[in-house]
């Protein structure tokens, strides 16, 4: 088993990861990433039509060895009133 560190930014913030999670591999830890992506977008939506998520891996040595990304655009196609 390996260490990997997850790294996120919610547009808002950016966290080091800097415990990291033991995993089998490398594709355990690219499954883990991706599976983020949607927790992260759930805790700051609604806030907005635009925004990104990202999370990087590391490898123990700090090299960064994957990065998923999730955009989140909502665009609206009917007249709206003014706020």
């Amino acid at each position: 088993m390996s260490r990997y560190f997850f790294d996120t930014d919610d547009g808002d913030y950016r966290s080091q990861d800097d415990e990291g999670m033991e995993l089998p591999d490398a594709e355990a830890a690219r499954v883990a990433a991706v599976d983020a992506l949607p927790d992260m977008a759930r805790d700051k939506l609604p806030d907005g039509d635009r925004r990104t998520f990202s999370v990087q891996v590391r490898d123990e040595g700090g090299a960064v060895i994957y990065t998923a990304t999730l955009d989140l655009i909502g665009e609206w196609h009917i007249p709206r009133a003014a706020s």
